[in-house]
């Protein structure tokens, strides 16, 4: 326990406060953070995932089966856990509730998965493939889950608004782009917007100029960001599972794990070529989890406090019982490796949604920068308590 302590968890934290001291100190821009988690989420990341995972076999696939199905619908179930609790305790809009699930319900499993897991288990082709399986289960389900309820929530908020005769709105200047390319105009309007619906960025900034804080729509701006295309833009929600599968961080994983269950090995002259990429992944990652926590202005309510005991103590608790449950007691280890890949702090995918549309962008901010602080304790409390479960059972 000591050992882990010193030689694996201590080394995160101080690394992670070197990134938090390096953004409070301007050491790094917004454009170098940005480039930081680039470097992560779409190079070291995928490389890691992907030549981890082509190691792997079907026959450890067929092994692994139980913890997959775990990973799956453990996350996927807690996600949607956390929505509906947020619903019920704190009578959240489905829109707050769904990003207090994208924060609450889901790991930052491309920033730490690696950072935290690696140096306790060993960097092995189990420890790799519970990372990517809980990779691509954040990525390419629970974040398209998240928007498209989103969306579904902004259209309810619309109608019922738009319904009320009680209504009267808001009159503010926009700006009112006609045509495209060479044939775009602007000219201002005076437009009438009802209280309490979600707005454009045009009409969120016009509004902020009177003082009112409104969230922005997620299918009109999916229209905005396409005005200049020639098509019918794509549903939101449809493009937002398409582009979830296409990042990196979801996509190598998926075609490692296409190219093992079809049979296709990866020639190991290969491996040195990620691997080198792939050994950057830790380090940056944690500095640039420190650097994303010093952006945060943080407050602390019995919100915060329970979505911080959801994702670092709820969430494990449960993925462990159904661990043991499904008859994963023989393998102690693999449900350690699971217990800490859903028990990371908060994805950093939520808090960047939050801030994009402008919804539970407070309480989102605060949960995350509490329970990556609080990581600290989760993790040693954890790292004890398994081995005392695997005695037992």
């Amino acid at each position: 326990m000591i050992s882990i302590l010193v030689n694996d968890i201590i080394p995160i934290l101080v690394i992670m406060l070197l990134g938090y001291l390096c953004g409070k100190f301007y050491f790094f821009d917004n454009d170098q953070r940005q480039g930081l988690n680039k470097l992560v989420l779409d190079i070291a990341l995928p490389a890691a995932l992907f030549i981890s995972i082509v190691k792997a076999t079907r026959k450890m696939f067929a092994q692994d089966i139980v913890l997959t199905l775990i990973s799956i619908v453990g996350v996927v179930g807690l996600f949607m856990l956390s929505y509906y609790l947020d619903k019920l305790l704190f009578h959240r809009t489905t829109q707050q509730a769904a990003v207090c699930a994208l924060i609450a319900g889901s790991p930052t499993i491309g920033f730490l998965g690696f950072a935290v897991l690696d140096p306790i288990y060993g960097n092995n082709a189990t420890t790799n493939l519970v990372i990517g399986i809980v990779s691509i289960v954040v990525n390419a389900i629970t974040i398209p889950l998240g928007l498209a309820l989103i969306n579904k929530g902004q259209t309810l908020t619309k109608k019922k608004a738009n319904a009320n005769p009680n209504n009267k709105g808001t009159k503010v200047e926009v700006e009112d782009i006609k045509g495209k390319g060479l044939n775009k105009t602007k000219k201002k309007v005076v437009v009438t917007i009802p209280d309490g619906v979600p707005v454009t960025d045009a009409e969120a900034k016009a509004l902020k100029e009177k003082g009112i804080e409104r969230e922005i729509d997620l299918a009109r701006a999916e229209i905005a960001d396409h005005a200049d295309e020639p098509h019918q833009p794509m549903n939101p929600t449809l493009k937002s599972v398409i582009n979830a599968i296409k990042q990196p961080v979801a996509a190598a994983p998926l075609i490692a794990v296409i190219l093992v269950l079809i049979g296709i090995r990866i020639p190991t002259s290969w491996a040195p070529t990620f691997d080198l990429i792939a050994k950057a992944n830790a380090g940056v990652a944690v500095l640039a989890a420190g650097l994303a926590l010093s952006t945060v202005k943080f407050s602390i309510d019995k919100e915060v406090i329970w979505n911080t005991f959801f994702r670092l103590f709820l969430t494990p608790a449960v993925i462990v019982a159904a661990a043991y449950l499904c008859g994963m007691g023989s393998d102690p280890t693999k449900i350690s490796m699971l217990c800490l890949a859903t028990g990371l702090p908060p994805a950093f995918s939520g808090i960047i949604i939050s801030s994009r549309y402008n919804i539970y962008v407070k309480e989102g901010a605060s949960s995350v920068a509490v329970s990556t602080v609080f990581f600290a304790v989760s993790c040693i409390f954890w790292i004890w308590l398994l081995p005392i479960l695997a005695h037992m059972f």
